[in-house]
């Protein structure tokens, strides 16, 4: 039997951050992962996530996504590690789409630096862009990308420098609350715990049963493409872009990393049944998606294609987070910040979940995330 103050199920994106916050205050931490931390199973790989601060989901992400900036650029002068890189981001659509006028509202309502563009002002300044004539984009200056596998990589390296227990290749298949504690079961082991934070990602579901009928684990598909003009794709002449169009979101980064103009659908191809039946299994279908808007929108990138990957969103019905602490059970703690936007977030939802676990509270407004929205009050 093992005994730790809190024990964090799940080590991508959020657990990650949880576990390095937890050890930094000298919290008697374990992490655990059910693979290897850095796979390609889940939802925290593929080399670049976006990061804006005019959120057009809601104007409330805005004050949480300026600490997550903060503390990223923690994270980068503590590791010497850079994370976070600044190429602005624009969202094109139809004037009034949610795309556009969203963070139009986001930007205007908490002072953000950004500019409102016409197609041929885009086009003007970033021309490996194909705008409609109806189009408008919100451009803004401060966003840009954040590199996901080393970021969670770092989480966990400074967890460990500070004391973080980690497990790896251990699946917890069980909480039991008892007096005093939570009890994780895995395989050939028991870990005792004051807390217990779910960060297991598109497996919530499996240790959280009530949040079955909620969650929906979808297929994503990301493609790289070599671009038939490179120059154009290059940071500093291609930001990180996310157009609305033809009933489709289409993101995508410059060539920062000699891979080539990667592009995705957000909205994906599906539901999956199960997280354990997803596989890296993109093919013609997927590419033909992502090609068809490139040669309508952006021709110059669309040339060979150099890499596919797929990787999971874990969606809520209104497409924002849960983080919250289970109404039945406050020492567990669960955390599903995906629904395809929660990467950026990681570095102060982990700091939050570290309050959560800890306090009981956090300085931080996640009123937004409750649990109790969706009517679920356990089931662990």
């Amino acid at each position: 039997m093992m005994d730790f103050d809190v024990a964090v199920i799940g080590l991508g994106a959020m657990g990650s951050a949880a576990l390095f916050h937890l050890a930094r205050r000298g919290v008697k931490a374990v992490g655990i992962e059910q693979f290897v931390p850095g796979h390609d199973k889940g939802s925290s790989h593929g080399e670049s996530r976006a990061i804006r601060l005019g959120y057009s989901e809601h104007p409330s992400y805005v004050p949480l996504v300026r600490s997550a900036f903060e503390n990223w650029r923690e994270l980068e002068r503590l590791s010497g590690e850079k994370l976070l890189t600044t190429t602005g981001i624009l969202e094109a659509g139809k004037p009034g789409s949610r795309m556009v006028q969203g963070s139009r509202d986001a930007c205007e309502l908490h002072g953000l630096d950004h500019e409102v563009l016409d197609a041929a002002e885009t086009m003007r300044r970033f021309p490996a862009l194909v705008m409609p004539a109806g189009f408008a984009a919100i451009w803004q200056p401060e966003g840009g990308y954040l590199r996901p596998e080393a970021g969670n990589a770092v989480h966990l390296k400074l967890a460990k420098a500070a004391g973080a227990a980690m497990l790896a290749g251990s699946k917890v298949l069980g909480i039991e609350p008892r007096q005093g504690h939570v009890r994780l079961m895995l395989k050939d082991a028991a870990i005792e715990a004051g807390a217990a934070i779910v960060a297991n990602g598109a497996w919530m579901s499996d240790l959280v049963r009530g949040l079955r009928p909620t969650l929906t684990v979808t297929r994503q598909v990301l493609c790289w493409y070599e671009p038939l003009q490179p120059e154009l794709f290059r940071p500093g002449r291609l930001p990180v872009f996310m157009v609305e169009a033809e009933d489709d979101v289409v993101y995508g980064f410059p060539d920062f990393a000699g891979t080539g103009l990667k592009c995705a659908s957000h909205y994906g191809t599906g539901p999956i049944a199960h997280a354990d039946l997803a596989r890296q299994d993109a093919g013609p279908a997927d590419e033909a998606r992502t090609r068809r808007f490139l040669e309508r929108h952006m021709p110059a990138g669309a040339g060979r294609l150099l890499a596919m990957k797929t990787c999971m969103y874990t969606m809520t019905p209104d497409e924002d987070f849960v983080i919250d602490r289970l109404p039945d059970d406050r020492r567990i703690v669960v955390c599903s910040a995906c629904s395809g936007h929660g990467y950026k977030f990681a570095s102060v939802i982990g700091e939050a979940l570290a309050d959560l676990a800890t306090e009981g509270e956090t300085r931080h407004d996640l009123r937004r995330f409750t649990i109790e929205r969706f009517g679920v009050d356990g089931g662990h």
